[in-house]
């Protein structure tokens, strides 16, 4: 008997593969103008600070060598392939959850309504909630001696949206019994209260010296990216599903049969 699991990886594998290639082609074509943009004016921004700092010149002299190891084009090719590979590696992830939460229930039941609402869970979780208790800021934004801190903040944060979104799951099952107003209306403010508890994370202790146009469109499409992402990823998880249990539950045909029956037939 063949393993339930391998489906369901390579079905999230292909799944998070063509999520990541949505998402980076999404991200070179919108969203790589705003960084283009951002990382002018933080350019011009450090040798404003630099001249400053150093008005004898050599400052000036030291940075004049200074040249990018990858032009501006490979870093694009660079950011589609990061996000293929990261979309893979988020499909296993995803798989493993998966299988987690619905071992019982079965892999391949009501396929379509359990991808959407995982995906939606996972968006919440990773994306929206720590989203908006740290908003994303342009490349190169923040003191570099900072850098970890502000990873450790956002890595907590990622944490504590996965746990309310667990939370939430459990007050779902848990109320089974009562009428779905009261489900829906308890996991609402599970995560309201998630929401809470990641403004207790402290703020982000750097600036952001970028104008406010700029910094809101690059927000935007930064979180309309993640939506992009795990969209795509539960139509075609969700889709690959339903057809695994159609062909599952599917009755064989006569000809599928008349065919299994020559092939069995002795050779004489």
């Amino acid at each position: 008997m063949s393993n339930p699991l391998l489906p369901l990886f390579g079905r999230a594998l292909a799944a998070g593969g063509a999520a990541g290639l949505a998402t980076g082609l999404f991200s070179l074509l919108l969203a790589e103008p705003l960084m283009d943009r951002a990382i002018v004016l933080e350019e011009a921004r450090s040798a404003k600070e630099e001249a400053a700092e150093h008005a004898h010149g050599a400052a000036s002299a030291a940075t004049q060598g200074h040249e990018e190891l990858f032009s501006r084009s490979a870093q694009h090719f660079g950011l589609v392939v990061t996000a293929v590979v990261a979309g893979l590696a988020l499909g296993a992830l995803f798989a493993v959850a998966y299988a987690l939460v619905h071992r019982r229930g079965g892999l391949l039941v009501r396929a379509w309504p359990r991808a959407l609402a995982f995906c939606a869970a996972a968006f919440v979780a990773v994306a929206l909630l720590p989203g908006l208790r740290y908003p994303a800021a342009p490349p190169g934004v923040g003191d570099s001696s900072t850098v970890a801190h502000r990873q450790g903040l956002w890595v907590a944060a990622v944490v504590i949206g996965i746990l309310g979104m667990v939370l939430a799951w459990q007050v779902y099952v848990r109320l089974a019994g009562r009428a779905d107003p009261v489900r829906h209306g308890a996991v609402f403010l599970t995560g309201a209260a998630t929401l809470a508890v990641l403004f207790l994370l402290p703020g982000n202790p750097d600036e952001v010296p970028v104008p406010a146009t700029l910094l809101w469109d690059f927000r935007v499409l930064s979180l309309g990216s993640q939506l992009l992402l795990w969209v795509v990823f539960a139509a075609v998880f969700g889709g690959l599903g339903l057809r695994a249990a159609a062909r599952l539950n599917s009755p064989a045909r006569p000809q599928d049969l008349a065919a299994a029956g020559a092939s069995a037939a002795p050779v004489r």
